[in-house]
């Protein structure tokens, strides 16, 4: 654990114990557990949030996607009677092939990640509105997905399946970008994409591989959600999602220069959001403003990496 990441454990620890002042019940079994489950299904996503900052770029079209891939999962197992393995390996299929495009986008065509991303948070919004006439859709009385919606929704140890499938995809995610050639390609590309380009790296490779992986962990987070809804309003489903997820990324200390980051810091980042969420709830401060309060988190993130690098640059300047 580093020193962003253990600072950012204080601050939770710290956090936690103020909203646990304000009211006790922050610490009953009811709300720890309905916590992990949302720290679950908004710490998967986020995660590829983080890994395609890490690379200096940025994905605003995740809400969007999880719009569309949301409605097409529905149709598939309530209209068309698709058994639930298939309709789950076609949205992240789904998930993949939009990652996929995104990096083209961005390493074939030049194109900047944020006209990339925002065209696809427009387009995808647009199409999922399209697919179902504009119409809220639901499971209704679909029979045989009672494995499907406990893998998704269900509690294994008396812990949400949510918050457990994030501790495998951080896992993973962790050994990925700490442990591996192309966790450290990430993090030079980030850096530099120039200077990694002329030291062999193939930096298109490695841009759109970050991408991809993004829209993996989205089209899993899409199944996540839709059960934790059940049912899918294509016009807000997952409307500004984005935004929680580079909240989550920015506090957990992936800069948004590239370079900087870690999976355990994207993790702790979506608890402190989430102990934030609570925190509002307990002040009585109205729901309308959560996104104002984002907003003022990922403010104070970008300030704050802003004053760590002039610090770095200090520093280096008075070694020198």
């Amino acid at each position: 654990m580093g020193k962003k990441e253990l600072g950012l454990l204080v601050l939770v620890l710290v956090i936690g114990g103020i909203t646990t002042a304000l009211n006790p019940r922050f610490l009953s079994a009811v709300n720890l557990l309905n916590m992990a489950n949302l720290i679950g299904l908004f710490g998967v996503f986020s995660i590829g949030q983080g890994l395609v900052i890490i690379t200096g770029g940025i994905d605003l079209a995740v809400g969007s996607m999880f719009a569309l891939l949301g409605v097409m999962f529905i149709d598939l197992l309530a209209n068309h009677g698709l058994a639930w393995p298939l309709a789950l390996l076609a949205v992240l299929l789904g998930g993949l092939l939009i990652g996929s495009l995104h990096g083209l986008l961005v390493t074939r065509a030049g194109l900047q990640p944020f006209v990339v991303t925002l065209c696809g948070l427009l387009i995808y919004r647009g199409a999922a509105r399209y697919y179902t006439g504009d119409a809220t859709i639901g499971f209704g009385y679909t029979d045989g997905l009672d494995s499907v919606t406990w893998l998704a929704s269900g509690r294994s140890f008396g812990v949400p399946n949510p918050f457990l499938i994030l501790v495998v995809v951080a896992s993973v995610m962790s050994v990925v970008l700490h442990r591996s050639v192309f966790g450290r390609y990430l993090f030079a590309v980030g850096r530099n994409e120039e200077a990694a380009r002329y030291s062999g790296i193939r930096t298109g490779l490695v841009v759109a591989g970050a991408y991809v992986l993004a829209g993996g962990l989205a089209g899993i987070s899409t199944v996540l959600l839709v059960f934790y809804t059940n049912s899918v309003s294509p016009s807000a489903f997952g409307s500004f999602y984005e935004l929680y997820a580079i909240a989550a990324a920015v506090l957990g200390g992936c800069s948004l220069r590239g370079g900087e980051g870690s999976i355990l810091g994207i993790v702790l980042g979506t608890v402190l959001l989430q102990i934030l969420q609570n925190l509002v709830n307990i002040l009585g401060i109205p729901s309308s403003l959560n996104f104002a309060v984002m907003g003022g988190v990922i403010l104070l993130g970008a300030l704050a990496d802003q004053e760590l690098a002039r610090r770095a640059k200090v520093g280096a300047a008075g070694r020198a």
